[in-house]
């Protein structure tokens, strides 16, 4: 990551799984509002697994949940799951001109280019972790066209999200992908060599329309506030259509692992849990016990925080879909005490944008 630049802008530094990665630079809650009123960076953390030959496509496309595009300049969010339909990792797969890049979580993209390169048998495909050859920078805000078609140069901003183009920035080549706007705002990545990132990251900051530098910290409250199901708190382990990331799945397609169970959740027509937003008068830890008007367990908070937006505490849960026909009172156990929570339709605030994960159901 770079660093020096980061910290340069006040930037608090945090580790995770063995990673460096930006906190916040201070007062998390005043960039978060930046981000909501005008454009914001961040460094992203992402693991990046390349896929190379003729038959890339056709090997990636029988792992994953979602179809994956053969066509150079676009891309699909997609899920791998175990054989019991648990989600094991999500990548975003983006087709570019020979190989496919895979964006993981950070942690998993090792796991995953050893995985996918013992399956391979005689197909033509080569398959390495080609995380240190990148980076990737968000940009993220209402303002956020206007930040990226200024500085790019050699091509206009992609509109249609998951595609990209190819073009400059800071005098260097660059890959900026539409997002799909997981902060609830319109988004972009740029992406560039690793060797070129001071100096896109620079030009990001420096030149152009204003913009706020931003940490991981911001990005969770910015996704909890646009209901974005996140990999670590929301998605891990989980069969999709319980998380409701209906846009990770094709359920057309032929079969991968899991695909049986993805299919007989969706034929019962409603999962056993659903993803809800719940607002409420205190922050609740990820785990707290969600209980109905008789004390009983009904679901769990994934991940909870005080809405910079809002001023006041938002929490995602997972709750009994049965629980929830009746528009039923709940509480959440916080600090060993009940406090009442009331089921809130996501996302909890709107933007210039619409995240894809939002939890959806087929009922």
């Amino acid at each position: 990551m770079t660093r020096g630049l980061h910290a340069d802008y006040g930037a608090e530094f945090e580790t995770r799984d063995g990673r460096t990665v930006v906190a916040h630079y201070g007062r998390p809650e005043r960039t978060h509002l930046a981000v909501r009123n005008g454009v914001g960076v961040i460094e992203m953390d992402y693991g990046v697994v390349v896929v190379e030959g003729a038959d890339a496509v056709d090997f990636v496309d029988n792992t994953v949940s979602n179809r994956v595009p053969a066509a150079d300049g676009e891309g699909c969010y997609a899920l791998l799951l175990d054989p019991q339909g648990g989600i094991e990792t999500d990548c975003y797969v983006y087709s570019a001109d020979e190989r496919l890049l895979c964006f993981t979580p950070a942690e998993r993209a090792t796991p995953l280019a050893e995985d996918w390169s013992d399956k391979v048998f005689i197909q033509d495909v080569s398959v390495r972790d080609a995380t240190d050859e990148f980076a990737v920078f968000g940009v993220h805000g209402p303002s956020a066209t206007e930040t990226v078609a200024t500085l790019l140069a050699g091509a206009s901003v992609p509109e249609t999200p998951l595609t990209f183009v190819r073009g400059s920035l800071a005098g260097t080549g660059v890959t900026v992908v539409a997002t799909d706007e997981q902060t609830g705002e319109t988004g972009y990545e740029v992406v560039c060599a690793a060797d070129d990132a001071e100096d896109v990251l620079d030009a990001l900051l420096t030149r152009g329309t204003p913009t706020t530098p931003v940490g991981h910290r911001t990005w969770n409250t910015l996704t909890l506030e646009a209901g974005t199901p996140r990999f670590d708190t929301e998605l891990v382990g989980r069969v999709p259509n319980v998380a409701g990331v209906r846009n990770a799945l094709d359920f057309d397609k032929g079969c991968y692992v899991g695909q049986e169970v993805v299919s007989r959740v969706e034929n019962q027509g409603r999962p056993s849990e659903r993803l809800v937003g719940l607002t409420l008068d205190t922050v609740p830890d990820a785990g707290a016990t969600v209980v109905d008007a008789d004390g009983a367990d009904v679901g769990a908070v994934t991940r909870g925080a005080t809405s910079p937006s809002l001023d006041r505490p938002v929490a995602l849960a997972y709750v009994d879909s049965g629980t929830l026909e009746d528009g039923p009172d709940l509480a959440v156990s916080v600090d060993g005490e009940t406090v009442d929570v009331t089921v809130t339709a996501l996302p909890f605030v709107e933007g210039s944008g619409r995240s894809a994960r939002l939890p959806r159901y087929s009922d």
